[in-house]
């Protein structure tokens, strides 16, 4: 913390993540920035895309999840300023944009190589949160799961699979494999998608 005139700038961290679904290793992830910082921004990336096999959940419904997350776990959810950010499609730009989105912050979390780039080179100091089980807490694996019925539940806290159940999640994804696997058989037989 810094001390200006009487009050106190916090430090902040801010942690990017598409949350698609929020599973035990972004919770691990975002504990971690927690430890180390006073708040954590939690950017919901790619904010503008969902009912999609890679997105298939709004930013709202993503936000909901962590905070049932968090407040499962026993976090205060007043440490934690969740905002969505949007992809540019100009990478180059991508940093400066996120940097007018969100509050202030003094250390970006990620392990995407790509994102890591982009913040050094706009002079943003980048940490790399610590992975849990990564070969299991994949939300593409999560997600492949529920399209197959598998036990993606065991990755998800029990009340952010209650809230999947809510809205449907696992119907929503395999609706959207099944809308997926007929177009592509409509443009590998020559036929138009529309």
């Amino acid at each position: 913390m810094t001390e200006f005139g009487g009050w106190k700038e916090l430090r902040r961290g801010l942690l990017i993540g598409r949350f698609q679904p929020f599973h035990i290793g972004h919770l691990k992830a975002i504990e971690q920035a927690a430890s180390e910082n006073d708040e954590v921004i939690i950017g919901i990336g790619s904010a503008q895309y969902s009912y999609t096999i890679d997105n298939p959940f709004t930013a709202g419904e993503r936000i909901e999840m962590i905070r049932i997350g968090l407040r499962s776990a026993g976090h205060d959810l007043s440490s934690f300023i969740p905002v969505p950010i949007f992809d540019i499609g100009e990478h180059h730009l991508w940093m400066s944009r996120v940097k007018a989105t969100v509050p202030r912050f003094d250390v970006l979390y990620t392990n995407n190589p790509f994102v890591k780039i982009l913040a050094e080179a706009a002079g943003v100091k980048v940490r790399e949160p610590v992975l849990v089980e990564r070969e299991h807490l994949s939300g593409t694996k999560i997600r492949a799961l529920m399209i197959s019925g598998g036990d993606w539940r065991r990755y998800v806290q029990p009340e952010v699979a209650a809230y999947l159940d809510e809205i449907g999640a696992e119907e929503r994804l395999r609706t959207i494999a099944v809308q997926l696997n007929t177009s592509e058989r409509q443009v590998r037989g020559g036929q138009a998608v529309g």
